[in-house]
């Protein structure tokens, strides 16, 4: 029908189509998925995600389909590679929790991995070199901590050093 991309009820699955309609569509799906209902008498919420877990394969391949939708619209927009590896850990750290029976649907319901994702592609379209400067921060932080390391080290060395030719026999 008219407004339809190829005739199908769900455009984002579309290579053609607005990037804004996708994303409006990844939201709606995240949100039902992930947190669409609120837990009475908390402020916790829940999706249908832990719920459909509770079917063995049913949950599962549902979130595995929405996964993967969050992932093509991240290549599709040209993501980072360090943004879409943290998506990608995001989706397997689920799936490999989400496996255990029963245990799995609690992980489920509190690490919601594709409102993760969501998320960080959404950071990524709002700010695309956001994720360069992290990278290098945590390069930064990654040499400092050596050279501490290596301080340390010599330090510690030299301490020991001085401790048994001042110990002497």
């Amino acid at each position: 029908g008219p407004g339809r991309s190829h005739g199908t009820r769900w455009p984002f699955l579309n290579e053609p189509g607005s990037h804004l309609t996708r994303l409006g569509h990844l939201r709606r799906l995240t949100y039902w998925m992930d947190e669409g209902f609120r837990i009475p008498g908390t402020q916790r919420r829940i999706g249908l995600d832990p719920i459909f877990g509770l079917l063995p394969g049913v949950g599962d391949a549902a979130g595995a389909i929405l996964a993967a939708a969050i992932l093509m619209e991240a290549v599709r927009r040209d993501i980072t590679r360090f943004a879409l590896v943290r998506m990608a850990a995001n989706v397997a750290l689920d799936a490999l929790l989400g496996a255990v029976p029963v245990v799995g649907d609690l992980f489920d319901a509190a690490w919601k991995a594709n409102l993760r994702n969501l998320a960080l592609l959404e950071r990524h379209i709002a700010a695309p070199r956001a994720d360069r400067f992290f990278v290098f921060g945590v390069s930064v932080a990654l040499v400092v901590l050596c050279i501490g390391m290596m301080v340390g080290g010599a330090l510690l060395a030299v301490w020991v050093v001085r401790r048994v030719v001042h110990a002497g026999p």
